[in-house]
């Protein structure tokens, strides 16, 4: 059913719109931004494209979607927030990440039945909406029209999105400019219906310049600030936000609405902790909305977070995707999960990884028009429902890596979901920068994998696990990275301590494995790289050929063990002088750094260089070790499992991290710059 009405509304219309919760509004970037302008809008024609994955096996006949020249971009067309101006005889498509609506999404997690598009122009022009399927497939819904301008809206079913798609819909101008002045998609308010409000809860590490930009964007967005009771800054740096400029401005626009908290360094978990815990001790917040300080935020994504939430069926973790702060239109992933047999993350496998909306929008896509369902959502922007924290304790105790893979398990546990919400986004810096698997980094992401899997793992002693773990050292080994070895080995001594141990490690732990990795040479990385003595090679490639990436498991298996053998050879000494080779970081895998004595290896983020020396003795040492400590697991994995799970309610609780917190708690009072705000 469709309705056309004018600007002006009587009472009763009034009175019904009343009812409609508005809860996805068409938003627009405001600053010309090129590259994320296919987010928001679509200029181009749209053609039949194949997506030889939905195949259909009776008739062998392709599933089509559409396909567009995506060259066609005009950011002048823009002139509001949520405005757009269409010369004559011109057609704009919202179809695209942040103006498409969800659909599925909604009719999987709410009881919501039916949608309305509201859309309003100033002149005469043609509304047409879309839908589609879980396959991709676009199918034209209806068709309205205004002579001169006003409100046009039409109610929608959700009934038919089962498994997947999206509405959207394209604004045609006729024979004269047309102006897109709002548009906005809502949802029947049920009886009794109260909106939820949102604390969000800021966790730093010295980018107090990043954390001046959140004060500034939240205290901006009039419609954000009328559902947030609070924004939360825990401040684990030594470059006090406090101290940055502009500070004192930011802070005073949001008035009561900001608190400023200091402790010491307790990693992303403590500072995420730190957050549910203030808000939770507040009492006012329905949820907790989670958010990294090194993002960019589209404030309209917070809202939609927000809004959904208040309308699940349950209460619901909701959370939002990731962009590439360097590629904007770049999406990390559609949806995580957690593969149970290895114990470790990844993409959905119904999905691709840095999908590029530039090259392939919305429309264009067949894959993302089917629902994604997630086991978690990363912690850079994920809204959390009060209750759940309440019942289900704080984050793990674990500084970093797994604490939000964690918690969504914990939840999911406990009969609570997961939503990777489609239209909800910020922009960070992406993964592949760096690689935090052979830092500092690596000691985390090892011991929060076991812990996490001794919890959770349905596996008998964890399923492919133990074999993966052992593995990984072996091809740390195998490329000359000892430090990395080293922290993983610790890591595992420390999991043999049981649960007891992660509360006071959380305090003390950094300083510990950054002192102890620094004394390998692959470690330390110079950026003087014309430091290094001159590269030559001792001994050239056998027939020339330079080493080249397995293709088969056999393959793989065989250059595992020749590369072994080889590194209990002695080691030749003038590699020890000279480093053989120049591998860039993408080209230091261990099938290449295998058959070198030495090598120059350059860093992830190309800022320096490390000296890596194939050391025999250390090889055949962490061997050894390396399967003392899998053995070890194997023969108590039973009865650490136990404890861990039996204390998980314990150290997660609040009363737990609260002690944590007053040890590590700083005092503004002695700095004479501080605020009487903070705490």
């Amino acid at each position: 059913m469709s309705t056309t009405t004018q600007t002006k509304m009587d009472v009763d219309e009034v009175a019904a719109e009343s009812q409609w919760q508005t809860v996805h509004r068409v938003v627009l970037p405001v600053d010309g931004d090129m590259d994320t302008l296919p987010l928001y809008v679509d200029f181009n024609s749209a053609q039949r494209v194949v997506d030889e994955k939905s195949r259909n096996s009776r008739s062998g006949a392709a599933v089509s979607s559409v396909a567009g020249n995506t060259s066609n971009r005009r950011s002048d067309f823009i002139t509001g927030r949520r405005e757009v101006q269409l010369p004559e005889h011109s057609r704009v498509s919202f179809g695209t990440y942040f103006n498409a609506f969800p659909a599925s999404y909604w009719r999987a997690h709410t009881d919501v039945e039916q949608v309305r598009l509201t859309v309003e122009t100033d002149a005469e022009a043609t509304v047409i909406v879309y839908r589609s399927s879980p396959r991709g497939t676009s199918n034209r819904v209806e068709s309205l029209s205004t002579v001169s301008g006003g409100v046009l809206s039409i109610d929608l079913p959700l009934k038919q999105f089962g498994d997947g798609g999206w509405y959207w819909f394209d604004l045609v101008s006729h024979a004269s400019t047309v102006s897109l002045l709002k548009a906005e998609w809502s949802v029947p308010k049920p009886d009794g219906f109260v909106p939820g409000t949102v604390s969000i809860a800021v966790t730093t590490f010295n980018r107090p310049d990043f954390c001046v930009r959140h004060l500034s964007t939240f205290a901006e967005s009039e419609e954000l600030l009328a559902v947030m009771d609070r924004l939360i800054i825990t401040d684990q740096g030594n470059k006090k936000v406090r101290d940055e400029e502009g500070y004192e401005e930011a802070a005073a626009a949001l008035g009561s609405k900001f608190r400023l908290v200091e402790q010491g360094n307790l990693g992303g978990s403590g500072g995420f902790a730190r957050g549910m815990y203030e808000t939770i001790n507040d009492g006012t917040s329905s949820y907790c909305l989670l958010l990294d300080d090194d993002v960019m935020v589209e404030t309209e994504g917070v809202l939609r977070a927000v809004q959904f939430a208040d309308f699940t069926r349950t209460p619901t973790i909701v959370g939002g995707h990731m962009f590439n702060l360097y590629e904007r239109s770049v999406l990390h992933t559609f949806g995580e999960s957690i593969n149970e047999w290895r114990f470790y993350w990844g993409p959905n496998q119904e999905t691709k990884e840095a999908h590029d909306f530039s090259a392939s929008n919305l429309r264009t896509t067949p894959w993302m028009h089917r629902r994604v369902d997630v086991d978690f959502n990363g912690w850079w922007m994920c809204l959390i429902p009060t209750s759940i924290i309440r019942e289900i304790g704080l984050a793990l105790p674990v500084f970093i890596k797994w604490d939000d893979a964690e918690f969504g398990i914990r939840a999911k546990a406990h009969g609570f979901k997961t939503v990777s919400l489609p239209g909800a986004a910020v922009w960070h810096m992406p993964w592949t920068e760096k690689d935090d698997t052979i830092d500092w980094q690596a000691y985390f992401h090892q011991r929060n994998r076991w812990v996490a899997a001794m919890i959770y793992s349905p596996y008998k002693k964890g399923g492919n696990l133990m074999k993966e773990s052992f593995a990984v050292d072996v091809r740390h080994l195998l490329s000359m990275q000892y430090s990395a070895v080293e922290l993983r080995l610790e890591a595992l001594e420390d999991v043999l301590k049981g649960p007891g141990h992660l509360h006071p490690t959380i305090k003390t732990k950094l300083p510990q494995i950054r002192k102890r990795r620094s004394e390998f040479s692959d470690a330390q990385v110079s950026t003087e790289v014309g430091a290094f003595p001159s590269v030559q090679r001792v001994r050239p490639p056998k027939r020339g050929i330079q080493p080249t990436a397995p293709r088969t498991m056999r393959v793989a298996l065989t250059k595992a063990v020749t590369g072994a053998v080889r590194q209990i050879a002695p080691v030749r000494e003038k590699a020890l002088e000279h480093p053989e080779a120049v591998v860039p970081a993408m080209d230091a895998r261990w099938w290449r750094l295998s058959q070198l004595d030495s090598a120059l290896v350059s860093s992830a983020d190309g800022t320096g260089a490390s000296w890596y020396k194939r050391d025999n003795a250390k090889f055949r040492e962490m061997v050894a070790r390396s399967l003392k400590l899998h053995k070890e697991l194997l023969q108590n994995w039973d009865r650490l499992s136990d404890e861990y799970r039996t204390e998980l309610p314990r150290y997660t609780s609040p009363e737990a991290w609260s002690e944590t917190f007053a040890a590590m708690a700083v005092d503004p009072g002695k700095d004479k710059n501080a605020s009487a705000g903070n705490q």
